[in-house]
């Protein structure tokens, strides 16, 4: 018997699925946007997939009605075609709006670490605009904020370590001294539930146990997988451009310009204690032999 409607905006993406896994185990009727409701659903008829109808408000409150929780994953890591952070920010500011009219009880927002107005960085500020319009929505809220998800089929970590095997040489951004918190998919996924249950509005960083600096993640990664490249500190605006040109051979994008410098001013790590127990450290020992064995795009994935 089913114990309520969720909506969960991609479900098909990879904290998504990992969302709705969970409502689907515990009997929850589960609706989702997707930007690609005619991809195979993984989940059949436990899930039901609707289009992202920001052009048409309307079908978008008819797609929330009922439901008593919205878990919103919907963002966009880079500008790319038409779509760019001002465009993401407007969309889910209509999803807010969408949501209120459609009577929703609780919002779940997937945003990002240190996501503040006065950020230097777009993809930052542009997340701190969709906080600020949940807050002020009326709706009760959970907002987390992870940094860096790492699991099975993570794009980052993974392609670290397919670089790390494929090269003698790996340019670490500046002196490769920056910070890292990297939460477990799994451990994110169970906070992300966790969170409706909660009367309460409120802020969560979503990190996992161990800090890192980037030099020793890779050192790590070099570790376990039998490699040892060189580790070359390098400025910013040279391991983009280099990083854009292999990129260009992969036809994918690999880190953009701003990615590199926030990742260099170390804010991909919290001051709070950890809400997630899986330790990277143990999960890369446990899954060395797969990691890395292929590149995984970005562009192929989302678009």
């Amino acid at each position: 018997m089913s114990l309520g409607i969720d909506v969960v905006t991609g479900s098909y993406s990879y904290t998504g699925r990992y969302v709705t896994r969970r409502l689907v185990d515990a009997g929850r009727q589960v609706r989702t946007l997707t930007g690609h409701p005619q991809q195979l659903n993984p989940f059949g008829d436990q899930v039901k997939a609707f289009p992202y109808d920001f052009d048409h408000p309307d079908r978008l409150i008819e797609t929330l009605r009922g439901a008593e929780t919205l878990y919103n994953t919907y963002w966009v890591r880079y500008p790319h075609g038409r779509l760019d952070y001002d465009v993401a920010a407007r969309n889910l500011l209509l999803l807010i709006q969408a949501a209120v009219r459609a009577g929703v009880k609780k919002i779940v927002h997937v945003s990002i670490i240190n996501a503040f107005d006065t950020s230097p960085y777009a993809y930052f500020r542009g997340k701190a605009r969709v906080e600020r319009a949940i807050q002020e929505s009326g709706l009760p809220y959970t907002i987390l904020r992870p940094t860096v998800i790492f699991g099975p089929e993570d794009i980052l970590i993974n392609n670290m370590a397919w670089m790390v095997r494929s090269f003698p040489l790996f340019m670490l951004p500046g002196s490769g001294n920056c910070l890292i918190q990297p939460i477990f998919v799994e451990d994110f996924a169970d906070l992300v539930v966790a969170s409706a249950k909660d009367s309460d509005s409120k802020i969560i960083d979503a990190v996992g146990p161990e800090i890192f600096t980037y030099r020793e993640l890779v050192e790590l990664l070099a570790k376990h997988l039998g490699r040892r490249p060189y580790l070359l500190p390098t400025p910013a605006r040279l391991v983009h451009m280099l990083g854009s040109v292999l990129g260009w051979f992969l036809g994918d994008v690999i880190l953009t310009y701003e990615e590199v410098i926030a990742l260099m001013d170390s804010i991909l790590y919290s001051v709070k204690l950890p809400t997630g127990t899986t330790r990277l450290s143990e999960w890369i020992v446990a899954h060395k032999d797969q990691l890395g064995r292929e590149y995984r795009s970005e562009l192929k994935r989302h678009f």
